[in-house]
């Protein structure tokens, strides 16, 4: 699909603690720094549906796993992110974003290309888009 990138990401294994690399201004996908924010989701709950004008998302999944869904207005990708598969999913605005958590507790971290701005983005209710959740 058009306006996604999908980028492995460096683990450095140190026994006091790992490093776990997110984003550099060299990367491909980086468009701008606006703010870097996280957020949880429980298991088997759904974020979503929502659609920025401007923003690009870089997400980065740092505890349990999370599901994205991603959606054209004409076909759907489907990503799963955790720390055995430590990527970066890069979305760029007008595609619609949804997530699901599949652990106990999962994390991610969202690069945005701007700040927040309620006005530049869109929301729709889940069953609004046509999207069937697998079972898990």
């Amino acid at each position: 699909m058009d306006g996604i990138i999908l980028t492995p990401l460096k683990q450095i294994t140190h026994p006091k603690g790992d490093v776990f690399h997110a984003m550099k201004a060299s990367d491909k996908g980086f468009f701008g720094f606006g703010e870097a924010y996280f957020s949880s989701i429980n298991k088997g709950e759904v974020k979503g549906w929502k659609k920025h004008a401007k923003m690009t998302l870089n997400l980065v999944v740092i505890t349990g796993e999370v599901e994205f869904v991603i959606y054209d207005g004409n076909n759907f990708s489907n990503y799963k992110l955790s720390k055995d598969n430590y990527q970066r999913l890069t979305v760029s605005p007008n595609l619609w974003v949804a997530f699901r958590g599949l652990c106990i507790e999962n994390v991610l971290l969202n690069l945005a290309s701007i700040e927040h701005d309620p006005s530049e983005s869109e929301n729709a209710d889940l069953n609004l888009i046509n999207y069937h959740w697998q079972e898990f």
